[in-house]
């Protein structure tokens, strides 16, 4: 299950970050990182902030 979970998360976090903004992109990727972490076996809470901060990045990025 994780090893078609992960690639499915990933892709869709891709496509959804496509046109994001700052926010939308914080957003898409706390929950990608938090399905990441709880798919790895790995801790939630961490992996949503990972995955929050990088999506703000890339949010701003792409404005």
């Amino acid at each position: 299950m994780k090893q078609i979970l992960m690639p499915a998360v990933i892709l869709a976090s891709a496509f959804s970050l496509n046109a994001c903004s700052t926010v939308t992109g914080a957003a898409v990727g706390g929950a990608a990182g938090a399905v990441v972490a709880a798919a790895t076996g790995e801790n939630v809470k961490k992996g949503a902030v990972i995955g929050g901060a990088t999506g703000a990045v890339v949010g701003t990025v792409a404005d």
